[in-house]
């Protein structure tokens, strides 16, 4: 008889499964004497006493633990990690230690992808003989006494996608020979020695997205880094880096430059950095206008310019993003009252957080509101700016205190004039672009993604990224459950916890013991599924995490000790306890439907998630079905996706015997992502108008609609197909950029429909639009152009299944 049980870790579970099978392959013996003479030239950490001859390197689960452990695949290691405490915490090596002998031990695992050794305490210059690990594709060295400087015979890993060596003693400057390296998409060298200025080759690392430098002796000017079309993350902190700063692409998401010696101004171009969610420029010596348009960017989290010379009259009706967190302006020259969006009070919505802001050793007034800490007299900022050359220097003059006020007092009164005639051209060079915007479809300022996504395990080193985030927003670490845990939980899976059932199994509504609730979901599994197949299943499931899906929290196995055979799988969810989107849309009971700006944030937390799905993991997931009433909202309305296409479960439904099973693999379905992207259309549908889309002929017929009014002239034609309970709130413009969008979603061929990274710019695009319009439709709206009540739209027959959308 069965008996059940789950093993609390998977790193010892799944190895023991597969080394109870008959057919498990030995490691050759030429790679198992590698490893036992790795363990003679390390002393860290513990476990490494534990390996012997007789030990199954490969399935022996109890030799695998957090701080040393191995994969295999076939008869060969693919994957080496021993992790150490780092610092001080690192025991010496042995005295016979050599890094040169450690190298070529490791040189006898060709097959080896994979390579962690970190806070083990290695010394020593890197061997060029690194260059024999062929097959090698991430590299972490990170925390060890590594010094000299990096070894040529990295340019001859032609595989090499992720190379970290943090918190060395690496020295000289940084090689030419790095533009060889064509897949490198992470290179981290921060906190080393290294100097002299960065190689003009930089330029030609197309596959680079992460370029991490911070803490070095760097000098001198940043390449021109904007035909980097991947790059996303740029952090050259604390070097000595500058005049100017540097070019970048557009799709740089993080832009790290403080402590550094950049002086000239910040580039216009920075303003339509569209992703940017993170700038820190502090600490340098910047100088020329702030430019507010900064703080209203779609994305940004984090804004830093503390510590520099910028100028500029600030005014409390600033527009600020709505993913606005944190603002540091203090110790700048900057004059005027703070913006309103900044020193609002904190918010009763919960899905609206209160700005940290930092603002101190400026010029600014309090009359605006907010706490602007100590500040010095208008006059020091004038004369400030006037000695470092921001404004024309008229300060040479060798006169009274009285006359050197008066004429502070004329070129104040010259700069509030300029900053006048600037808004006048601003203003009048908007409404001339937005004029032209309504007879053409928006601009796109974001290329197409590119479908050529590196390897698995770039995907892991964005994956660490994410869990951090993750970490911060209070979604806890993926990790592995105990039976006993689960049925805790659900109070041994009593029926009044069940949510649901189709052909996988079931799923359940449970707690935690710390209070946490979670869905669990039950799959059924066949003894023709291996054990090994669980092993990239489970690791695929356990980077599902992200803010705008239903993240996955864990599994656990139960299994059949007499055969080692697993019987049944368990997934763990976060539970989204909100309600779905269509409940806030067009069921939603007044007071209750989202309002215009919410509608449009919930719809690029959607986007957000889709792009994850298709390019956060690998392989990526496509043609996930989705739906509005899939769309969940969390306490805080943050919009998750609550299903999506797992791989596990169509081979489950295939197994069954059953027609559920997709032929295609998940990151293979014909137009895939053009399928998400209709799907999408679908919903952006249906969050425009506020009608509930039971039926692809309603789509059709709304989709006519929707183009017929789009090419009208008549703004009040185009609100007559927005949901009456917002139409009066939208602008124009912002509802026209939303239908266009939404329309091209809709197209009926593949080839024809955005990328998901144009749906994100215009749906982005739409909500700064509206927040620069915020009240001044409301005053131009006249009564007869009220909206269409649902009544009056003609419908189709409603005869198709309720999710035939």
């Amino acid at each position: 008889m069965a008996r059940r049980s789950c093993r609390h870790s998977l790193l010892i579970l799944l190895p023991l499964l597969l080394a109870m099978v008959p057919e498990s392959t030995q490691l050759q013996s030429s790679q198992a004497w590698s490893l036992l003479k790795i363990q003679q030239l390390l002393n860290y950490p513990p476990v490494l006493s534990t390996w012997a001859n007789h030990t199954d390197f490969c399935y022996g689960g109890d030799y695998k633990t957090a701080s040393a452990f191995i994969e295999c695949y076939g008869d060969s290691v693919t994957q080496l990690h021993i992790i150490g405490p780092g610092g001080a915490g690192a025991p010496p090596l042995p005295k016979t230690f050599s890094i040169d002998a450690f190298f070529t031990t490791l040189s006898r695992l060709p097959d080896l992808r994979v390579l962690t050794l970190t806070g083990l305490g290695l010394w020593g210059p890197l061997p060029g003989k690194v260059s024999r690990l062929a097959s090698l594709e991430i590299v972490n060295i990170s925390g060890n006494y590594l010094y000299g400087q990096l070894p040529e015979g990295l340019s001859r890993l032609g595989n090499l996608q992720t190379f970290i060596a943090d918190d060395n003693m690496l020295s000289g400057e940084l090689p030419g020979w790095l533009g060889k390296l064509p897949s490198l998409a992470v290179l981290s060298l921060r906190n080393n020695s290294l100097q002299g200025p960065l190689p003009e080759s930089v330029r030609d690392m197309g596959s680079l997205r992460s370029l991490t430098l911070a803490s070095n002796n760097l000098s001198g000017a940043v390449p021109d880094l904007s035909a980097l079309k991947n790059l996303q993350v740029v952090d050259l902190a604390n070097n000595s880096l500058g005049p100017a700063f540097p070019r970048l692409g557009r799709k740089v998401a993080s832009v790290v430059l403080s402590g550094n010696r950049f002086s000239d101004g910040l580039p216009g171009e920075l303003s339509s950095f569209y992703l940017l969610e993170h700038l820190d420029v502090s600490r340098n010596g910047f100088v020329g206008p702030f430019p507010p348009t900064l703080l209203a960017l779609p994305s940004i989290e984090y804004l830093s310019i503390a510590g520099n010379r910028f100028t500029g009259l600030l005014a409390a009706n600033m527009s600020c993003g709505e993913n606005l967190r944190f603002v540091d302006v203090s110790s700048n020259l900057l004059t005027g009252s703070l913006p309103s969006c900044l020193t609002r009070a904190p918010s009763s919505k919960p899905d609206e957080s209160k700005v940290t802001l930092v603002a101190a050793s400026n010029c600014l007034s309090a009359t605006g509101g907010g706490d602007v800490g100590w500040q010095h007299p208008s006059l020091f900022c004038q004369n400030q700016a006037l000695a470092v050359g921001i404004v024309p220097d008229q300060a040479h003059s060798k006169k009274s205190g009285a006359k050197a006020g008066l004429v502070a007092g004329i070129v104040a009164g010259a700069l509030a004039g300029a900053v006048l005639v600037g808004v006048a051209v601003f203003l009048a060079v908007r409404k001339v672009t937005m004029r032209r915007a309504k007879a053409r479809p928006p601009r796109r300022l974001v290329e197409h993604a590119s479908s050529a996504y590196p390897s698995q395990f770039f995907a892991d080193a964005r994956y660490i990224s994410q869990t951090v985030k993750l970490g911060a927003l209070g979604i806890p670490a993926y990790r592995s459950f105990s039976l006993v845990e689960l049925e805790a939980a659900t109070n041994n899976f009593e029926v009044s916890c069940l949510l649901g059932q189709d052909a996988h199994g079931q799923m359940y509504r449970g707690t935690l013991s710390n209070g946490t609730p979670v869905t669990i979901r039950t799959l059924r599994v066949k003894r023709s599924q291996t054990s090994q197949s669980f092993n990239r299943h489970i690791e695929m499931i356990s980077k599902l995490r992200h803010r705008h899906l239903v993240s996955a929290l864990g599994h656990c196995f139960e299994y059949n000790l007499d055969d080692s055979t697993v019987t049944q799988l368990y997934l763990v969810f976060e539970y989204v306890q909100n309600g779905n989107l269509r409940s806030r849309i067009s069921q939603g009971t007044e007071g209750r439907k989202l309002p215009w700006v919410q509608r449009i944030s919930t719809a690029i937390g959607v986007a957000k998630g889709i792009q994850f799905l298709h390019g956060g993991i690998m392989p990526g997931l496509f043609a996930n079905n989705l739906k509005i009433t899939n769309i969940l909202l969390d306490q805080n309305l943050v919009a998750k996706i609550g299903s999506y296409n797992i791989p596990i479960l169509a081979e489950t439904a295939k197994s069954e015997g059953g027609g559920g099973g997709s032929k295609y693999p998940s990151d293979r379905v014909p137009n895939g992502d053009k399928m998400d992207i209709y799907d999408f259309g679908v919903i952006l549908l249906e969050v425009v108008t506020g009608r509930p889309i039971t039926s692809i002929q309603e789509v059709e017929i709304m989709r006519e609609q929707q183009q017929s009014a789009l090419t009208s002239e008549s703004p009040a034609r185009r609100r007559l197909l927005v949901d009456p309970s917002v139409g009066r709130a939208c602008s124009d413009e912002s509802a026209r950029t939303v239908i266009e969008i939404c329309l091209r979603c809709l197209a009926k061929e593949a080839a024809q429909r955005p990328s998901v990274e144009d749906v994100l710019w215009n749906l982005q695009f739409a909500a700064q639009v509206q927040d620069d319009c915020r009240g001044g439709d409301s005053r131009s709206q006249s009564s007869e152009e009220s909206p269409l009540s649902p009544s009056q739209i003609p419908r189709a027959s409603n005869t198709a299944p309720a999710d035939a959308a």
